[in-house]
């Protein structure tokens, strides 16, 4: 019963395994999925396939509404997971609307599918008294990124830089703009819309921006509003230290 796993095997028993019109098997001696009508479950060339069921399907868009930090997106993906029925069409509803991060919920899908049935053929070479074979390694730092255009481009007045973002789409998802005054590139504009947040754009635009500060010499001042820890803990991991603060007392504040 023996059998090596491959990304063609991988790939052909995934497709099989979220087709819940149909009933499938494993041929070992072709490496092969086949329909499992007519075939004898004791002949010892065929094994299940991993078990894939819409309770599956759930947890697994569960995990990842929970993982998103787009506030927006995981608010609607929730709610569209609270419905009492039709909640993979009402999922999938939330998801066309950000293409983005529908593109990620497709690369996050399958690389945990990808990551069960390699849990699930380890578990075989264990009774085959084989060692396990290793798991694709998860790369979530560029799922989305890949699908952003970055531009950068050379201000006169004030001198100093644009850098942005835009989908395929050509619709803008975030830039940084920043001008040089005495040796130092001052941070002017930093945004990322709203159904853009979480995908590491921020942080994409800031590290295009200290690359071209360092290409050019220059120190890199950036104001950081209050209540922004996680902005803040990104800054420090970039090597910036706190220089100043800044206090403002709001007409009619309490004594």
């Amino acid at each position: 019963m023996n059998f090596e796993m491959d990304n063609a095997l991988i790939d052909d028993i995934l497709f099989h395994m979220e087709n819940q019109d149909g009933n499938f098997i494993l041929d070992t001696h072709e490496c092969t999925v086949v329909s499992a009508n007519g075939i004898n479950p004791d002949d010892g060339r065929y094994i299940s396939l991993p078990v894939w069921n819409s309770n599956d399907g759930f947890r697994l868009m569960e995990k990842f509404t929970l993982s998103l930090k787009n506030p927006a997106a995981r608010s609607e993906l929730s709610d569209s997971l609270n419905k009492n029925k039709g909640v993979f069409r009402a999922f999938r509803d939330v998801l066309e609307q950000y293409p983005e991060i529908e593109k990620h919920w497709f690369k996050f899908k399958e690389q945990k599918m990808k990551n069960l049935i390699i849990d699930w053929y380890n578990a075989l070479r264990e009774e085959w008294g084989l060692e396990p074979i290793g798991a694709e390694p998860e790369d979530t730092s560029s799922l989305v990124l890949e699908d952003f255009i970055f531009e950068e481009e050379t201000l006169i007045d004030p001198f100093g830089f644009l850098i942005t973002a835009k989908t395929n789409n050509e619709e803008y998802a975030g830039e940084i703009c920043a001008y040089i005054s005495k040796g130092v590139l001052y941070v002017e504009t930093f945004i990322v819309y709203d159904e853009y947040k979480g995908m590491g754009l921020g942080k994409t635009l800031l590290a295009k921006l200290i690359k071209t500060a360092d290409e050019e010499k220059l120190d890199v001042s950036i104001d950081v509003p209050a209540k922004s820890d996680f902005f803040t803990r990104s800054l420090l991991l970039e090597n910036f230290k706190p220089v100043t603060q800044t206090f403002v007392r709001r007409t009619g504040s309490a004594d």
